[in-house]
């Protein structure tokens, strides 16, 4: 579940001012402590505005061919029909 970054706040203000451990605060809201902790360094960092949510999606994919050279390995296949997908990725 994805929180506002005003309940993360919320969380952490209630975690902080809460008598019991942490431990047993956050097993009483539900929240991993890990999460808890992330969104702790987060807010201590960058403040209110580093707890917004983040994009999900990874910044760079080890296995993508950059569009340039996609563009090229396009062309040599149109131009080599015959060859298998074995054989253009061979040459």
């Amino acid at each position: 579940m994805r929180y506002p970054a005003s309940e993360k706040l919320e969380i952490i203000r209630t975690v902080e001012g809460s008598h019991l451990p942490t431990k047993q605060t956050l097993d009483m809201l539900g929240i991993p402590r890990t999460t808890f902790y992330r969104w702790y360094d987060r807010y201590v960092e960058g403040g209110f505005d580093a707890l917004a949510d983040r994009s999900p999606c990874p910044k760079s994919v080890w296995n993508r061919i950059p569009q340039a050279r996609r563009d090229d390995l396009i062309e040599f296949a149109l131009e080599h029909e015959v060859l298998t997908t074995r054989e253009l990725a061979v040459k």
